[in-house]
């Protein structure tokens, strides 16, 4: 029999564990809960979750520093969970070594697509060779990308940025994540920059520039590259 994926949920929120638990155990998750934020780290170290689902606003430690505390010591993918109005918090969680972020209120069919896609990257240590989603294929070995079968040229800096973004498919990446994987660590506040080489980017791969499929903009945030068209 196949061992269930096992999640962590550190919320103080009751009604949202017992939404997050119901949700998890109908798709066949093995469940573990924490209220706040010293537990959570309790928890982590004594379930050794594969997945961990944390609220930001945790009473005491909160959901950032929980994050740093617990990349001290674990990869394990951490999925946020926040409020509308926590843009600066969810840079900062993403930034300590959070993988994703979740707006409340959230579907499950959301939810159960980001662990899949949190889950997917801890089992490929590399990235496949040939990016593929829609139309758009990227040969990382080739350094060859395609759109409807024709190719594109890319300027070093586009690529890199391409290449970022295959290696995270499916994730939220910030600005300071990618100016800091793309140009270096003395980049990061150079947000101008990065708006303009993903609006190059978006007009060489995109139909429509104006309304992206594959390099979707995450308000406030950054960008996030489609898995599934």
């Amino acid at each position: 029999m196949e061992e269930k994926t096992k999640v962590l949920i550190i919320d103080d929120e009751n009604a949202i564990r017992r939404f997050l638990r119901t949700s998890l155990d109908a798709h066949g998750y093995a469940v573990s809960e924490a209220s706040n934020g010293e537990d959570g780290l309790i928890q982590a170290v004594n379930v050794q979750p594969d997945l961990i689902i944390l609220d930001l606003g945790l009473p005491g430690i909160n959901g950032v520093e929980v994050t740093r505390r617990l990349r001290e010591w674990a990869d394990t993918p951490i999925i946020i969970l926040s409020v509308q109005n926590q843009d600066s918090d969810k840079i900062e969680a993403l930034d300590a070594g959070a993988d994703d972020y979740l707006t409340k209120p959230f579907s499950v069919g959301e939810l159960t697509a980001r662990l899949r896609v949190a889950m997917r990257h801890t089992r490929k240590e590399e990235p496949e060779p040939i990016f593929r989603v829609g139309n758009l294929c990227v040969d990382l070995a080739a350094r060859l990308v395609t759109c409807r079968g024709e190719e594109i040229q890319l300027t070093p800096t586009e690529y890199d940025l391409l290449k970022v973004f295959v290696q995270y498919a499916g994730r939220v990446l910030t600005h300071q994540q990618l100016l800091r994987e793309v140009r270096g660590a003395g980049y990061q506040t150079e947000t101008h920059l990065l708006r303009v080489h993903v609006s190059n980017l978006r007009h060489k791969i995109e139909i429509d520039p104006t309304n992206p499929k594959y390099i979707l903009t995450e308000p406030g945030v950054g960008y996030r590259l489609v898995m599934d068209i």
